[in-house]
């Protein structure tokens, strides 16, 4: 029997062990939600709402270990907007979700950050939540929720305040067919 040639791994035990450090990442990762994390998050937003009345919960999701969230909820509310019921004078309020600040425990133990707008059911489709980042364990310090929760006001204030005087089409050099368009006029 021929004795087989050894095979030349190149780049390939490097990757294997890169692979080995990110598994051993998402233990360690996990180890810090409960540990450090967790409590971290919970106390600054308990702190925000608490020094800033800004009102709302702090809701803690944990149905799934190690996919758990902490939601900073400012519930829902009547829009004061109702819908008619044909012939009758029954009027249907439509009810509004005020938005909420989401840290959600991704499967590797990183942890992201998303803001959820206001929507009020029945008039549009919500938006899906915007990511607003992806921190390792490391990375996520109170001031950062600070920073998170500015981000969150901002965005709930703008749709709070919606109008057209900037469109999201005008930001980006776009005008809508027909308004502003430089239009040349045959003499």
């Amino acid at each position: 029997m021929a004795k087989s040639k050894k095979l030349d791994l190149g780049s390939l035990p490097a990757k294997v062990e890169q692979y080995k450090g990110l598994l051993n990442n998402t233990v360690e990762y996990r180890k810090k939600w409960p540990e450090e994390l967790k409590p971290m998050i919970i106390g600054a937003l308990e702190q925000i709402k608490e020094e800033t009345g800004l009102g709302g919960s702090v809701e803690v999701k944990d149905q799934v270990q190690n996919l758990e969230s902490i939601v900073y909820n400012l519930g829902r509310s009547s829009s004061g907007l109702y819908e008619n019921i044909e012939d009758s004078n029954i009027k249907r309020t439509m009810i509004k979700s005020n938005g909420a600040l989401i840290y959600q425990q991704l499967f590797n133990g990183k942890v992201m950050v998303m803001t959820m707008n206001p929507s009020i059911e029945g008039y549009g489709e919500p938006k899906p939540p915007k990511m607003i980042e992806i921190l390792r364990p490391e990375e996520l310090k109170a001031p950062f929720i600070l920073r998170h929760m500015d981000i969150f006001l901002s965005d709930i204030s703008a749709w709070e305040d919606y109008d057209d005087d900037a469109p999201e089409g005008k930001k980006q050099g776009f005008n809508p067919i027909g308004f502003n368009r430089n239009i040349e006029i045959d003499e």
